[in-house]
């Protein structure tokens, strides 16, 4: 934990970034880009601050990694910094820079994340490395489909990204890539609904990481196995999120993958097909700009 504390402002945006949760509405301006709808400027609502300090905690199930039987329980309460500048921002859809390539096609830099879990923890992962805390940064082209049924809209998502270990020095662990069809609601005063449907695939070194099985750890019940590039899981995901008064916001989120049909499915690592991970959270924002976006 001791070569987090430097990073941890930083590891809040990215953590809270991973979660599939959308931030409040934007201010009541024109649907002019992808970062005004993702933060539902369509809307009417005050304008939100140029920057925000606080803190979020989370609890939750999650897989250890697609096809695991084994589930990783993470509890943890960080701080986060959120910036909406109109090119560089830090917010739960991404941190860095955006470019507009047209008024519906966006670049910017995605964030996400899985947290660490142990090998002794697992049966079929006994006496091999453990997975550690993984963060993800990477161009992401993001592209408006238009208007959706119920009052949202849908939108693509072609993230890209190098994946990190934070538990062992930002070590890289690979390549991911997460295509995503996702469909938003966002209602005044801050409640936000989404519903996501994509795949993950991976580069042969992060495959590798969850299901390849070296000679010096295979056993009687674990053979060798060389993992193989390609589809990691299919994935279904929700989320929901609500501003409970103007400081605190509450949200939660569900999410299914399945390795049904993936390069790797006959690893031995691989327990089950299918499986869920959920979670639930709270933000409290404690210091705010006193400029708003767009002055």
């Amino acid at each position: 934990m001791q070569t987090l504390l430097p990073n941890l402002v930083l590891i809040g945006v990215c953590l809270l970034g991973a979660l599939p949760v959308a931030a409040q509405p934007q201010a009541d301006t024109p649907v002019d880009t992808l970062a005004d709808i993702d933060n539902g400027a369509a809307t009417p609502t005050a304008p939100q601050p140029l920057w925000e300090l606080g803190l979020f905690g989370l609890t939750g199930s999650q897989l250890a990694y697609p096809g695991s039987a084994h589930r990783v329980h993470p509890r943890l309460v960080l701080p986060f910094f959120v910036y909406r500048g109109p090119l560089l921002r830090a917010d739960q859809e991404g941190i860095g820079l955006r470019a507009k390539l047209a008024p519906r096609v966006e670049l910017d830099i995605g964030v996400a994340g899985a947290f660490g879990s142990n090998a002794s923890d697992s049966a079929v992962r006994q006496g091999m490395p453990n997975i550690g805390t993984l963060v993800e940064f990477g161009p992401r082209l993001r592209i408006d489909l238009g208007a959706a049924p119920g009052n949202g809209r849908w939108r693509l998502s072609l993230p890209v990204r190098g994946v990190f270990d934070l538990s062992h020095g930002l070590a890289t662990r690979g390549i991911s890539a997460e295509p995503e069809l996702g469909w938003a609601r966002y209602q005044p005063g801050g409640n936000s609904y989404r519903a996501s449907v994509g795949a993950v695939l991976g580069n042969l070194r992060l495959t590798d990481t969850f299901y390849g099985v070296a000679p010096a750890f295979a056993t009687a019940t674990r053979p060798t196995y060389a993992a193989s590039a390609g589809l990691v899981s299919w994935r279904l995901s929700a989320s929901a999120g609500w501003a409970v008064s103007r400081d605190w916001y509450v949200f939660g989120f569900t999410r299914w993958d399945s390795v049904a049909g993936a390069a790797n499915r006959n690893s031995p690592l691989v327990e089950r097909t299918g499986g869920a991970s959920a979670g639930i959270g709270l933000s409290w924002t404690a210091l705010r700009s006193s400029r708003s976006v767009g002055e």
